[in-house]
């Protein structure tokens, strides 16, 4: 089987383009005292590491100002996520609740998620349209429980993943708007991995992120995933998605040489130390039913001054 054209690709490109060519700037007015900005910002440091171990590993790379922003970004990210994902009885209002306190210009000094997040999209300028893409993109979450090709797929990546890196980039300075599709095959790259990371932790909470004419030709199909067992067509069908995302990192990590030189580690990072859990699927024999695909503290801090390395030689 060979990979699918990429008019998916040129279709998110276009979604982010449009996001940035309508965007009208937010006046930076924010009424909350310094000390309760901090505490803010504070709390949002706290969810992104107790969430995600290697997201808070990368952000530490970062000047203090863009560090404390792209965690405020995490914690706006996962907020959004748990409404659907942690919640008993997910619905839409609650979501569209989160959407108006998320994407208020002055949201409730109680809300240090909601407060944090608007002081980093004023003071640096992000998209409006970006949040609500995501939001949007979560949303899927409570409306599809499978994908029928990677096109479809890929559009969802975009909303939940792809959002994500284009905000980022607002963060952390970029030179134009040649970052842009960049941007977008790293963020559905990251999605993707988190994807087949997970396979046996969705399945279990009744979802399917792969795609189902690919699942078919491998002769797959949803029985395959209820029995969970590593057979011959499985190997090759997880071979197949981990080569299309490796390739997605390869075509995307250019895209770093475009960020302000003091972004450039963390990127390269959090690309580089995702892209190693496809590694850890290959060494436990593709068994992504039984087995969370990660990589230890220890892994992750012995690849740094190589990643360090690699994000200097940009020029």
């Amino acid at each position: 089987m060979t990979f699918s054209s990429l008019n998916w690709e040129n279709e998110l490109i276009s979604l982010a383009r449009d996001a940035l060519a309508n965007h009208v700037p937010e006046e930076h007015n924010s009424q909350s005292s310094p000390a309760l900005l901090e505490q803010a910002y504070r709390y949002c440091a706290e969810l992104t590491q107790e969430h995600s171990r290697t997201f808070y590993l990368a952000s530490g790379l970062l000047a203090h100002e863009k560090r404390r922003a792209v965690r405020a970004l995490y914690a706006f990210c996962r907020v959004s996520d748990d409404l659907v994902d942690r919640l008993e009885v997910p619905t839409p209002t609650r979501l569209d609740e989160w959407r108006r306190r998320a994407i208020n210009s002055e949201p409730s000094v109680s809300d240090p998620v909601a407060l944090a997040w608007a002081d980093t999209r004023q003071r640096f300028q992000i998209p409006r349209r970006y949040a609500e893409q995501l939001i949007d993109g979560v949303a899927q979450d409570l409306r599809h429980q499978h994908y029928d090709t990677f096109a479809e797929l890929a559009s969802y990546c975009y909303g939940v993943a792809c959002t994500v890196g284009l905000m980022s980039m607002h963060i952390i300075g970029y030179s134009g708007e040649d970052a842009i599709p960049y941007a977008v095959r790293l963020g559905v790259a990251l999605q993707v991995t988190n994807i087949l990371r997970d396979v046996g932790e969705d399945w279990r909470a009744g979802r399917i992120y792969l795609p189902q004419e690919e699942l078919a030709a491998f002769d797959l199909g949803e029985d395959d995933l209820t029995r969970g067992q590593v057979t011959q067509s499985w190997r090759e069908f997880l071979r197949f998605q981990i080569d299309r995302a490796r390739q997605l990192y390869i075509e995307a990590m250019p895209g770093v040489a475009l960020l302000d030189p003091d972004g450039r580690f963390a990127i390269q990072a959090a690309g580089e130390l995702y892209q190693a859990i496809l590694g850890d699927i290959e060494a436990n024999d593709y068994d992504v039913f039984n087995r969370r695909a990660s990589i230890s503290r220890w892994d992750k801090l012995r690849r740094l001054p190589g990643i360090w390395w690699r994000s200097r030689s940009y020029h």
